[in-house]
């Protein structure tokens, strides 16, 4: 099974009591950016590949770079954690699932359930905004397939 983290493009901040968390949208560097990481995995997602994603505004506006159908989650979303993340994925770290599962949500959610599954510690690790990580896990261990930033896709 693989798994591919994808956190959400650059958003517009948040403005306490005028714009929720949720509601915050992409800005036009973010929606480059979507893009571009966009082209990057539609060169490369297997066909049944499965899209979870958040319900946040700025998640659901990276998901629709693909232009393909997807699963909206709040087991995903702005408060989910790597157990419910991993859940909502059927995550089988023993590569005993096929499948590849692409999850766009937030930080620190998406750093967590990275260093989790590479180290076996859930402290996190700093994503960037619009990047990916791609890990695949076969009966022989957990590997990193890939790890890209939209600047580099």
């Amino acid at each position: 099974m693989d798994i591919i983290l994808w956190r959400h493009a650059e958003a517009e901040d948040g403005v306490p009591g005028r714009i929720p968390d949720a509601a915050r949208a992409l800005t036009p560097h973010g929606i480059m950016q979507a893009r571009k990481m966009a082209d990057w995995l539609l060169a490369r997602l297997p066909e049944d590949c499965r899209i979870l994603v958040s319900p946040a505004v700025r998640t659901q506006q990276t998901a629709d770079a693909l232009k393909l159908p997807f699963i909206t989650t709040p087991k995903v979303g702005t408060s989910a954690n790597a157990e419910t993340l991993l859940a909502a994925a059927e995550w089988r770290g023993n590569g005993s699932s096929p499948g590849t599962v692409l999850v766009i949500g937030h930080q620190p959610t998406i750093g967590e359930v990275a260093s989790l599954l590479l180290t076996g510690d859930d402290t996190g690790m700093s994503v960037k905004k619009g990047a990916i990580l791609w890990i695949a896990a076969r009966p022989d261990g957990v590997s990193l397939r890939a790890a890209l930033t939209p600047s580099l896709a």
